[in-house]
């Protein structure tokens, strides 16, 4: 990603890249802002030139971290801004100077709004995860804020899909752009080793416990549907001597940046998160993966299973499969070509009744129905010309069937 993309940066040109999680983006959008602020950045006086739009707060922090490593040596002024925080603290950051803003659509919006933000000095806009942006709503945002940038501008989207909301997006705003394409979603996923373990859907939690233990993982990142699931399982594994917490849209800013200051750190064990509250979530030799419940999109299955075997580094996937996600499986091993191996773990064998995969064939005509039709066809024998079939005999109506009609 970095050899393709760096020196196209660098020449200003407007870049459309596909890339999935760990192939090395992030470096490969910043380190082009960062020459051009060297080159042309006045000592002490700190001119907005780069705006960097993120779909949540934690890939804005982490972000907004990877700046302060690249520019350590750097007079170098940048803020993350997001929700959840107070935004008079953030416009009284903005009002001092800053060099690079990263920033979610909505909290930028209502920066823009009042009048607490100017974009005009900006040359560089990055667009992060653009197709999460899209499946999250935020095209609106992103239409009414890139008008506010000046018109000689570079824009690079990096997105985990090239379809065709993104390639719409792109068409508006980029200027005979540069399409990059690293790894498509098949190669990343291959190189994890994804297992697949049945289990009835009742017996998720305890299976998850065990594994966990039998095998002896010391960092393990679940990830669930639902904000409730997420509450509900760091509860269970708790009371199984577990050190667990979650982060999903109802967990408290600071409260997600401590469980995952934690996790990384290993004060916790096993982090349980959403799929929103985990974008941008990178962890150093992250070990184990675990989908307690499949995601509704292959695009999530796939940036899920992805926060493991990052930079060429070995990583495990799981898949907790109950009955009722069987058919989603297959889809996405259909959609990615793979083929993820089934096993039972003695004690939580499944008991559910396994659904029809796939439709059934059309009913075969008996031997002795074929011949007949063979033989009726020899002699002209047919529905048509076939002999008229005696009326059935009427049966004498009796006194008790004339007492029955009467209801007698």
């Amino acid at each position: 990603m970095q050899t393709k993309t760096i020196p196209l940066a660098l020449k200003k040109r407007d870049i459309l890249a596909a890339a999935q999680s760990g192939t090395g983006k992030t470096a490969a959008f910043l380190l082009p802002i960062l020459e051009e602020l060297l080159e042309k950045k006045q000592p002490n006086t700190p001119i907005l030139r780069a705006l960097i739009l993120v779909p949540t707060r934690e890939l804005a922090t982490q972000i907004a971290k990877a700046v302060d490593d690249y520019a350590k040596y750097m007079d170098i002024e940048r803020l993350a801004v997001f929700g959840g925080v107070s935004a008079k603290e953030q416009e009284r950051k903005i009002a001092k100077g800053i060099d690079i803003l990263v920033a979610t659509s909505g909290r930028l919006m209502e920066h823009i709004k009042n009048k607490s933000v100017d974009l005009s000095s900006v040359t560089t806009v990055v667009i992060d995860e653009v197709d999460t942006m899209l499946d999250m709503g935020f095209l609106e945002d992103i239409e009414s804020i890139l008008p506010n940038v000046g018109p000689h501008r570079q824009i690079m989207m990096f997105s985990a899909t090239m379809n065709q909301n993104v390639k719409k997006l792109a068409k508006e705003f980029l200027t005979d752009p540069v399409v990059i394409e690293v790894a498509s979603q098949r190669s990343t996923v291959k190189i994890i080793d994804q297992q697949i373990v049945l289990v009835d859907e009742n017996k998720k939690a305890e299976l998850l416990s065990y594994l966990i233990g039998s095998r002896n993982y010391s960092q393990v990142l679940v990830f669930v549907n639902m904000k409730k699931e997420a509450d509900e399982l760091v509860e269970h594994l708790e009371l199984d001597g577990l050190s667990a917490l979650c982060i999903h849209g109802d967990v408290r800013q600071s409260a997600r940046g401590k469980a995952l200051k934690k996790f990384k750190s290993g004060d916790i064990r096993v982090l349980v998160a959403t799929d929103i509250a985990a974008r941008g979530i990178d962890i150093e030799l992250l070990p184990v993966v675990v989908n307690y419940a499949l995601p509704e999109t292959i695009s999530d299955y796939t940036h899920r299973i992805g926060r493991t075997g990052r930079a060429g580094n070995a990583g495990t996937a799981i898949t907790l499969l109950s009955v009722k996600d069987y058919k989603l499986m297959i889809e996405i091993e259909k959609e990615l070509i793979i083929n993820v191996p089934r096993v039972e773990i003695e004690g939580f064998e499944t008991t559910e009744k396994k659904p029809r995969l796939f439709k059934a064939r059309p009913k075969q005509l008996s031997v002795k129905k074929a011949e007949a039709k063979k033989a009726a066809k020899k002699t002209g024998y047919t529905k048509t010309n076939a002999p008229e079939k005696k009326p059935a005999k009427k049966r004498k109506t009796t006194k008790r069937d004339s007492n029955r009609s009467f209801g007698k």
